[in-house]
């Protein structure tokens, strides 16, 4: 799993980098994934973020639209953007649909022994990401870790945080979770509802304790810190695609309350990477408060 430089580029002071590496919980495959890694990081290891990235997109779209190097290099924290999916396993059906399959890895293990061998992005980034990563060295503190995302990569960043902290839990915890127009509530969305009848042999039964933020957080005594934004103006919002005032209800009714819960309605904003960007620097220095505690 030695990791392979495809790219560096210096930003902020620190460096972005592309590496390459062969994946065991992705069934063999080749993965990317980029690393931003602050100037502080030559003194020492740094705290770091995962970004989990949405449908149709790479480890690209977070690290190049996202707008949070500056604020990352300012605070001296890392951020990990992975890959969004396995790629190149040649399943029949993989890259028909957009929303499922290549891109659309759900950020989940799959329990289908169709896609059990490949799609495992939970494993992935919980565990894989950070052994390859310590093993080679870099000056990475996994031990002060917060996880944030996009839509699709939402759902991944609640659920994997929320997951961290159940019991059993192999996975180092998380400090924090925030996410950008989340799909909160998945077995509850058509969104949801196609990825998990088609990874997981119990469909959204098997889901709804797993991978389901709404459902996940009622279970939740340990105090968490999360903090949601969505725009009201994005159209996977008004089509029910995204729940979050399921969520936020959720976390309320399980005596969540609002300094461990914020969930925003961003007036006008919409699904983009114009709306992540713009409230990027709230989410890095939300995380920052945590990460450097």
């Amino acid at each position: 799993m030695a990791l392979e430089t495809l790219s560096a580029n210096k930003s902020f002071g620190g460096v972005l980098t592309k590496y390459k590496f062969k994946s065991a919980a992705l069934g063999g495959l080749d993965t990317q994934f980029n690393l931003f890694l602050p100037a502080n990081a030559s003194q020492g290891k740094v705290p770091v973020l995962f970004y989990l990235a949405g449908l149709t997109c790479t480890e690209d779209n977070g690290a190049q639209k996202g707008g949070f190097l500056r604020d990352a290099a300012d605070e001296g924290i890392a951020i990990i953007f992975p890959d969004t999916s396995p790629r190149g396993a040649g399943i029949e059906g993989e890259d028909k649909d957009w929303d499922f399959g290549v891109g659309a890895g759900f950020y989940l293990n799959a329990t289908n022994p169709k896609f059990a061998k490949h799609y495992n992005m939970a494993t992935h980034i919980t565990l894989e990401l950070p052994e390859v990563i310590e093993a080679a060295g870099i000056p990475i503190d996994f031990s002060r870790q917060s996880i944030f995302g996009h839509s699709m990569g939402g759902h991944g960043a609640l659920t994997l945080y929320l997951a961290a902290l159940s019991k059993g839990s192999k996975s180092r915890p998380f400090r924090s979770a925030s996410a950008f127009s989340p799909i909160a509530n998945p077995t509850k969305c058509p969104w949801g509802q196609k990825a998990f009848n088609g990874y997981l042999q119990g469909g959204v039964d098997e889901a709804a304790p797993l991978y389901d933020a709404t459902e996940m957080i009622t279970k939740i005594k340990d105090n968490v810190h999360i903090l949601i934004d969505y725009g009201t103006g994005d159209n996977f919002y008004k089509q029910g695609q995204l729940l979050p005032e399921n969520f936020l209800k959720a976390a309320r009714d399980a005596g969540h309350d609002e300094v461990q819960v914020r969930v925003r309605p961003q007036d006008g904003y919409d699904h983009s990477y114009y709306f992540i960007s713009t409230f990027g620097p709230d989410h890095v220095h939300f995380h920052a408060n945590f990460l450097k505690a």
